[in-house]
């Protein structure tokens, strides 16, 4: 499985610090770069932020951590991606999911119907228009006549899901090419590969064994006592050291965990601190070693 590491962007990280950021990962020969949705902060919209860093780089790849799918129409969202994808080939990687995390973004993203059912749909009928020309399609909640995208890429991005309930992981098995996940523990995360592999199998399908990969948290300076009384909140059977990282050290511990659980493409955002005081340095140090 090729072992790969990407850099995420956070809640805090302003537009005017992302020429740097680009900059930088691009020289430090960083695999990829990842953008959430977070409207209600100033993130830059991640559909943006991949334009932008994709028009200056020539090997960064880009991705969404996560982009909210349902409350969006399919066939405008497959020629976002088959843009992208003809402006810079294999270097777009989308990851959607069910709900944003911002609060009280949610109604930004209306649905005609269960949002679950919505989201099935939506996949359903993005998966066909990359794939397909004039495409017809009648479901209970989205209807075209001839879509298509123009010049669809030889090949297709992959459509990577979000999410850990079991909706989810069934979800990903019928719909998906691969698998983010976040505040999992190995365990977990090992149960959850096993569930997606379950589900592609049920459907015909196959899920490629290195498109399983996580979303990890760093705290270089140990875990902020506010942001672990929040996790606790979240996960009070847990310890916040078993799902996220308070060091390097520890970040390189959860990794080997997550490798012996089947993962193999990690997403890293440092908690509450910044991209541009030397953190891509140390990430290139830390990390680009363990690639393969």
């Amino acid at each position: 499985m090729k072992i790969r590491f990407g850099v995420g962007t956070s809640s805090s990280t302003a537009p005017e610090e992302l020429p740097a950021v680009v900059d930088r990962a691009e020289d430090a020969g960083i695999d990829s770069l990842w953008l959430s949705e977070l409207v209600y902060s100033p993130a830059v919209d991640p559909v943006v932020g991949m334009a932008f860093a994709l028009s200056r780089t020539t090997r960064l790849k880009v991705g969404t951590s996560v982009a909210i799918l349902p409350g969006r129409h399919p066939v405008l969202v497959a020629k976002q991606l088959a843009s992208l994808a003809a402006l810079a080939p294999k270097r777009v990687l989308p990851v959607f999911g069910l709900r944003p995390a911002g609060p009280g973004e949610q109604e930004l993203f209306p649905v005609a119907g269960p949002r679950g059912a919505v989201f099935d749909e939506s996949l359903r009928l993005l998966r066909t228009v990359l794939r397909t020309d004039d495409v017809d399609f009648a479901g209970d909640y989205f209807t075209v006549r001839g879509a298509s995208v123009g010049n669809r890429p030889v090949r297709p991005p992959d459509i990577w899901l979000g999410g850990c309930a079991p909706g989810a992981l069934r979800r990903i098995g019928r719909y998906g090419d691969g698998w983010l996940g976040s505040f999992l523990t190995p365990a977990e995360a090992a149960a959850g590969v096993a569930a997606i592999n379950a589900e592609a199998a049920a459907a015909g399908r196959d899920i490629e064994p290195d498109h399983f990969g996580i979303t990890l948290l760093l705290a270089e300076s140990g875990v902020p006592a506010e942001l672990s009384a929040r996790i606790g909140q979240q996960r009070a059977d847990l310890d916040p050291a078993d799902l996220m990282a308070g060091s390097w050290a520890d970040l390189h511990r959860l990794i080997d965990g997550y490798l012996e659980a089947g993962l193999s493409k990690f997403v890293v955002v440092p908690a509450g601190g910044s991209l541009t005081d030397g953190f891509l340095d140390r990430f290139a140090a830390e990390l680009l070693p363990r690639q393969n």
